[in-house]
């Protein structure tokens, strides 16, 4: 049954992008990079009116059709409510990372740091460059080095208390969520796969 529905979903996706990418004489012409072509013409000749509208589109259709692009998959879906859940957490993490650092710039003496090698399963490049700068973004960690071949980052983490052991369990359970949160909200169905 969820192959048959995938199979539904699929054709309906289809169906949508023949309809945004005509293909007269068989070659694309994607109507949006047309439409934007056609907005950049408008604004190079700084009237608007209805001939430089029909130029550019005749413009951006001929451009489009004798110059296409090629098809690129950034390998990134949006889902909305993953999304949400992720922006929400993501927030919060900033929150009380700042505080946290900033307890520490203001409390004398030298706050405590590691160095953690955190593991993940995600293979996508895409998956793991948004990792990357989430884990950055948040103060007090910053990614030294990635490792794709062996899947994993090492992460410099600044006022974190505890054992060394203890702040590297924390951290890799961290990255660890922070990666189940990203690949929802923006991963393929093969990069979800992966976290299962």
């Amino acid at each position: 049954m969820t192959a048959k529905r995938e199979t539904e979903r699929e054709a309906r996706r289809e169906a949508e992008r023949d309809w945004l990418v005509p293909r007269p004489f068989g070659r694309p012409v994607p109507l949006a990079l047309v439409g934007w072509l056609a907005l950049i013409w408008v604004m190079l000749w700084g009237e608007l009116s209805f001939g430089t509208v029909l130029g550019g589109l005749a413009t951006g259709a001929v451009v489009t059709f004798l110059l296409p692009l090629p098809a690129l998959d950034p390998g990134i879906r949006f889902r909305p409510l993953p999304f949400v859940r992720f922006l929400a957490w993501f927030l919060l993490d900033l929150v009380m990372s700042t505080a946290r650092v900033v307890f520490w710039v203001l409390r004398s003496g030298s706050p405590p740091t590691a160095i953690v090698s955190a593991p993940l399963r995600t293979s996508s490049e895409a998956m793991t460059v948004m990792i990357m700068v989430a884990v950055t973004t948040v103060p007090g960690s910053v990614v030294l080095a990635a490792d794709r071949e062996r899947g994993r980052l090492t992460i410099h983490v600044l006022g974190r208390s505890g054992t060394d052991a203890e702040v590297a369990e924390v951290t890799r359970l961290e990255v660890a969520a922070l990666e189940r949160r990203i690949v929802s909200a923006f991963g393929t169905g093969d990069d979800r796969k992966e976290l299962k």
